[in-house]
């Protein structure tokens, strides 16, 4: 069954599932569920095997503790306790109220969000919930959907990631570049300045952020996001309260009527510091010399984020200690801001488990390998094959939940296809094997990124997955004129020209919703 399109049944039915039932970890289950019986062929005493096997695998890896799994968890754990004693300490709703006095409409407050999840290009899972953190409480205050939010941070972190040579993702990526570089004897250029040469060719990068602030700016709503954000307008509700949310606090917590917007930005500070300068401590230890991309190709990003967590955690716990003394909240609210923090981060563990899960088995079975091979088997005219490697990309990474597999599988075929055939056209299409990437595991419900941007922006899963869709696919249908455009021309002004005058029609012709622009108190 490995290798073979029978691979592609289990991720095809967790989605399908998803869709259909809105259960997450039920569809999840499933897909892993069909994934070990074809791994198993079908023998029932194996599939339990290779089913603990997977989730063993979770927390341990070649016989020792799989860090990388486990500073994952911890890290969200984390963050939910850091929220918990923010909140206690009044620094969200402080933060709130200085916010909605500069922040005037809603305009304003999504595109204060997608500015900072540009800023925050270091890591993907970091950007999503430090913006989330810092963005919620004004976007609540606009009647923002929670699904709005999460499309934004989704939308920002993941895309910014990519084109940048100074973060966790440009360094993986340069690496395997190099890689392809060194194989097939390329010398007109270094590993870096070929990803340097590679930003601007990334179409699906340009047209999903420029998507963003078209949205914000003229609130063009379509799907089921215009039903979301309706709702929110209308009601205040930002969510669905019957259903899970990760990362929201589930109880009423005692709020600190003293808090300041100190309370809540320090703790940030804290956690944003901490991160980056434990990046930089874990590289340099790495590679024992001060070179910035080393470093970041080097660095241990979930080493990382446990250390920046933890960091933050002790900034919080200090100025809740703070309001303590200055008796604006009780001692007593320590323990409940602990074991509430906790709690709201567990939806988004369990949904992360399960995905690791199936994309493991998923990795197994070739699914990646399988689709791969199709392209590499095929004869293409070498002018189609930026807009074709775009298309695959994005489908292995739909269907395997992860971008980085799929940049691992299909950028060394790229590279070997154009090697082979017109070494001019190797580096659009690598730009389309990382813009198919990313548009896939934006659009997944398996992805990792989109649980995490789920949790920052305290959203539930699948209203985001399916709100974010309409626009996701926009972008994509966008990108691929201009991929279609850069393999036949071979100018990346001529693709990019292409795709911005299609996002200018969008703007000018994309139908706006009437909203209040005023501002709202809950």
């Amino acid at each position: 069954m490995e290798n073979t399109i029978y691979s592609l049944i289990p991720p095809l039915l967790a989605i399908l599932m998803v869709i259909l039932t809105r259960r997450v970890l039920l569809s999840l289950g499933a897909g892993i569920v069909a994934a070990a019986l074809l791994l198993a062929e079908f023998s029932l005493t194996k599939t339990f095997t290779i089913i603990w096997d997977a989730v063993k695998g979770i927390f341990v890896a070649d016989g020792a503790l799989n860090t990388w799994n486990v500073y994952i968890i911890l890290f969200l754990l984390l963050l939910g306790v850091i929220t918990a004693f923010v909140n206690i300490s009044g620094g969200s709703r402080a933060f709130g109220e200085w916010a909605i006095k500069r922040v005037k409409t809603r305009a304003g407050a999504q595109i204060m969000t997608a500015i900072l999840g540009i800023i925050i290009f270091i890591d993907d899972y970091f950007n999503a919930l430090a913006v989330g953190q810092v963005s919620r409480p004004i976007t609540d205050r606009h009647r923002i959907s929670r699904a709005k939010l999460a499309y934004i941070i989704d939308s920002t972190s993941a895309p910014i990631c990519v084109v940048s040579p100074i973060s966790s993702w440009g360094a993986y990526i340069i690496g395997i570049v190099g890689t392809i570089l060194a194989t097939h004897q390329i010398t007109e250029y270094s590993p870096f300045s070929a990803f340097i040469q590679m930003i601007p060719m990334n179409m699906y990068v340009w047209a999903t952020i420029i998507i963003v602030f078209i949205v914000s700016i003229k609130g063009i709503e379509f799907g089921q996001m215009k039903k979301h954000e309706e709702k929110a307008i209308e009601t205040g509700e930002v969510y669905d309260s019957t259903k899970d949310i990760p990362g929201e606090l589930k109880n009423d917590l005692p709020v600190s009527d003293k808090g300041t917007v100190g309370d809540l930005i320090w703790p940030i500070i804290a956690l944003v510091v901490g991160t980056v300068g434990s990046m930089l401590y874990t590289g340099y230890q790495a590679v024992g010399k001060f070179s910035l991309l080393a470093i970041f190709e080097n660095t241990d990003v979930a080493a990382s984020l446990l250390y920046g967590g933890l960091i933050g955690l002790i900034v919080s716990i200090i100025f809740f200690a703070i309001q303590v003394s200055k008796k604006g909240v009780e001692g007593k609210a320590f323990g409940t801001g602990l074991i509430e923090g906790v709690k709201s981060m567990l939806p988004a563990v369990y949904i992360l488990l399960f995905a690791w899960v199936i994309v493991t088995l998923i990795d197994s079975l070739g699914t990646g390998a399988y689709l791969a091979g199709l392209v590499e088997r095929s004869n293409l005219n070498t002018g189609f094959l930026p807009v074709i490697l775009f298309i695959v990309a994005g489908i292995m990474a739909f269907s395997t939940g992860t971008s980085w597999g799929s940049f691992g599988i299909l950028l060394p075929i790229a590279g070997e296809i154009a090697a082979t055939t017109d070494v001019a056209i190797l580096l659009p299409a690598m730009a389309a094997v990382l813009a198919g990437s990313v548009f896939g595991d934006h659009c997944s419900p398996i992805s990792d990124t989109t649980i995490m941007s789920s949790t920052g922006a305290g959203s539930n899963h699948i209203d985001h997955v399916v709100t974010q869709l309409p626009y996701a696919i926009t972008g994509a249908i966008i990108a691929s004129v201009g991929f279609l455009l850069l393999g036949l021309t071979e100018s990346t002004l001529i693709s990019l020209a292409a795709v911005i005058i299609i996002l200018i029609l969008f703007a000018v012709f994309g139908k706006r919703k009437q909203v209040p622009s005023q501002s709202y108190s809950q």
